[in-house]
């Protein structure tokens, strides 16, 4: 029974602390769309994320009124549309399609311009990814993601080299716009299927038609609660987990209430602690109110693997169903706390690839220099795959190399997405190693069969 303390505590996490319902996001298989004819294609997919997304804007602006708690974004994760043109090419038509439909119903972001080339790439999901420069280019709110590695398969350095290149075009097609289309596309190693959470996310063939999947948010929150605690590092990891229950039991509601008036099956409620640039909302705050001087400073990754794995702990047991990332996260660009400590140069790339060892995802929303070269990038996406691979879990790489910026300068993004300062990366170049190609062997621990 929810008594009034509750009712008080929710209405001060909301007014004053943050919280938030981050995403709701319908997952829609375009499996039934396939077609020998790209035009025909492109047309069932309109037709089908059209119908089935027509009413979720509505549906969840109604229902943040009526329960007071703010739903930021709706979206759509669509199956990996790789998957649906190989057939016959059609990706292009595709990518045009689904923007069309994404602005028809309203929604912020259409996630699935996706490729899953872990283990090797047929000649078309080549041509597919070399397509993702032109695609982000032209199209406002669909984001791509590709898959080059998981703890079963081992690393596909093939897709490692290319994705160097690839982030490159996609930096220099928008550079009119501090590179923009770079903060739409993703590089994971062991991606997850019910990710609500964009830019990466995609329908995986294992869920159903629809699905309603939620991410919810309350870095404030936590830090708030955390506020009022003086004594040991128990006691803090207990506070963390149950303000993480509170939390997660708001984002159960609105998964379960949306799907059902969407007449759609409910589906996971991810745990991420996703911040953004709005002061009093920030994961770096949190770790310096347990203790650090900075984020950044020594202690950061112990601090950090104590407040994921207490999120984890509190939110699991007031959700039927968790999934999608659930952790915290480090976009550099989204969280105010972040933004401070790399323009004093207090956190480097280097601690930020230290700490996604220990929580969710990877190296998110971080601007480099618009020079660096592709080698470089795809050193980097090497490093964070063998990060998530060996450590079996996700790991993400989402850098922005924004041209004709340097050490120093800002790049600007915008909404959610903030401003970020541009940090350095170690050139010493890789293009050896990069240029050998082949697969990085999965490590001894994923032959558990």
């Amino acid at each position: 029974m929810i008594n009034n303390k509750e009712i008080f505590e929710t209405i001060q996490m909301i007014n004053q602390q943050h919280l938030d319902v981050r995403t709701t996001t319908l997952g829609i298989s375009l499996l039934d769309c396939i077609c020998d004819s790209p035009k025909a294609t492109a047309q069932k997919v309109y037709d089908k994320v059209t119908r089935a997304g027509k009413n979720l804007v509505q549906t969840a602006n109604d229902l943040a009124s009526e329960l007071g708690i703010p739903i930021v974004n709706k979206r759509v994760s669509v199956t990996p549309v790789s998957l649906i043109t190989a057939n016959n090419g059609g990706h292009l038509e595709v990518i045009k399609a689904l923007d069309m439909a994404a602005n028809e119903i309203g929604i912020d972001f259409l996630g699935g311009y996706s490729a899953l080339v872990h283990k090797g790439m047929t000649p078309y999901e080549e041509q597919f990814i070399r397509s993702i420069p032109e695609a982000l280019s032209i199209t406002s709110k669909v984001c791509s993601s590709v898959n080059i590695g998981t703890t079963r398969a081992g690393i596909n350095m093939d897709a490692v080299a290319l994705m160097g290149k690839i982030i490159r075009e996609c930096a220099e097609r928008t550079a009119d716009n501090d590179s923009i289309a770079c903060a739409k596309l993703v590089v994971f190693c062991n991606a997850v299927e019910d990710n609500p959470f964009m830019a990466g996310a995609f329908h995986g063939i294992g869920e159903n038609d629809l699905t309603l999947h939620v991410g919810v948010s309350g870095p404030g929150v936590v830090k708030h609660a955390l506020e009022s605690v003086h004594g040991d590092l128990n006691m803090v990891a207990e506070k963390i987990k149950e303000t993480a229950f509170k939390i997660t039991r708001i984002g159960g509601l609105v998964c379960q209430e949306t799907a059902r008036r969407l007449g759609v099956n409910p589906g996971i409620v991810d745990l991420s602690l996703a911040p953004t640039p709005v002061m009093g909302d920030s994961v770096a705050h949190i770790l310096e109110e347990i203790g650090l001087e900075s984020v950044g400073a020594c202690g950061t990754t112990a601090c950090l693997a104590m407040l994921n794995d207490a999120v984890k702990k509190g939110g699991i047991m007031a959700a039927s169903n968790v999934g999608g990332l659930s952790g915290a996260f480090i976009p550099v660009s989204e969280d105010a706390g972040m933004i401070k400590a790399c323009a004093e140069g207090k956190l480097t790339i280097e601690k930020l690839e230290a700490m996604t060892c220990v929580c969710s995802v990877g190296l998110d929303m971080i601007a480099i220099p618009g020079d660096t070269p592709a080698e470089v990038i795809s050193g980097i996406i090497a490093d964070e795959a063998a990060i998530g691979m060996v450590n079996v879990k996700t790991t993400a790489v989402r850098l922005i190399p924004v041209i004709g910026k340097g050490v120093g300068d800002y790049a600007e993004f915008g909404g959610l997405l903030g401003h970020a300062p541009i940090i350095p990366v170690n050139t010493c170049s890789p293009l050896k190693f990069i240029s050998r190609g082949g697969r990085i062997p999965a490590p001894l621990h994923s032959h558990k069969n």
